[in-house]
């Protein structure tokens, strides 16, 4: 390698950790102005009041907007109270959906203790369950009383993250929500494309992963390309939460393709 090239890449180093710091801070500066706003608005005492969904939804534009998400939305986007049920991915699916669709998210319990997500997700009226605790039936009962009341929960089923090549089998439960509100199954489909329109496994969260890590690695793409599909929604209709998850799942697959 020549002295030009050596340097040339060192440049490029350079200016790829320089846009990475500054993004950094952006994100951080961001997350900051997301506690100011909850507090100033009151998200932290009563999370669920109907103004607050706007300035939920913008925020959640706003960080994408920082990450450089690019979102295709296709189908219908549901404008009554839906049950949401997708595939999982990562932790992106929450703002990648809750900035085109207005609904609240039913999250693992741990997330409430990261330092200051936590917080936020909160104060925009996300619902916790702790797998493997025994409290899914008061968790179908709290679903079930947002979507008689006229607000969209989604919930991913598969109770897990993929790298998105797969939709792993569904966890039925909490499809008893739906039929105990009398309202819609909403499937939708989540999937981040690389440059060539392949399915990207490099976004995916699973495992192990430390946030700020995975935050960390996504800072130094250029862009995130990511499609969201919401199939046809299924009706309330006298059948098995199995058969109606089952169903679901199928309905998912297929938009993924």
């Amino acid at each position: 390698m020549t002295a030009a090239a050596t340097l040339s890449l060192a440049g490029e180093g350079q200016r790829t950790s320089g846009r990475r710091l500054v993004r950094t801070c952006r994100v951080v500066a961001h997350l900051l102005r997301g506690f100011v706003l909850a507090w100033r608005h009151g998200a932290f005492r009563d999370p669920y009041r109907e103004e607050l969904r706007s300035i939920v939804r913008q925020w959640q534009r706003d960080l994408l907007h920082i990450l450089r998400v690019e979102v295709k939305v296709y189908g219908r986007i549901p404008r009554q109270p839906v049950f949401v049920v997708a595939n999982h991915v990562s932790w992106l699916d929450i703002p990648v959906i809750g900035a085109a669709l207005d609904v609240h998210f039913l999250s693992k319990a741990e997330v409430r203790d990261w330092p200051l997500i936590g917080s936020l997700a909160r104060a925009a009226g996300t619902l916790f369950i702790r797998r493997g605790s025994g409290d899914a039936a008061a968790r179908v009962r709290d679903i079930a009383g947002h979507l008689a009341e006229g607000r969209s929960v989604l919930v991913f089923p598969e109770g897990t993250t993929t790298d998105g090549q797969t939709v792993r089998r569904f966890h039925h439960r909490l499809f008893q929500a739906a039929a105990q509100a009398q309202v819609p199954v909403q499937p939708l489909a989540i999937r981040y494309l690389d440059a060539g329109g392949r399915v990207d496994t490099g976004l995916a969260f699973v495992g192990d992963d430390a946030f700020h890590l995975h935050l960390w690695q996504l800072l130094l793409r250029r862009r995130i390309r990511v499609e969201i599909r919401f199939a046809e929604p299924m009706l309330p209709a006298p059948e098995s939460i199995e058969a109606r998850g089952q169903r679901a799942r199928e309905q998912i697959l297929a938009a993924l393709g």
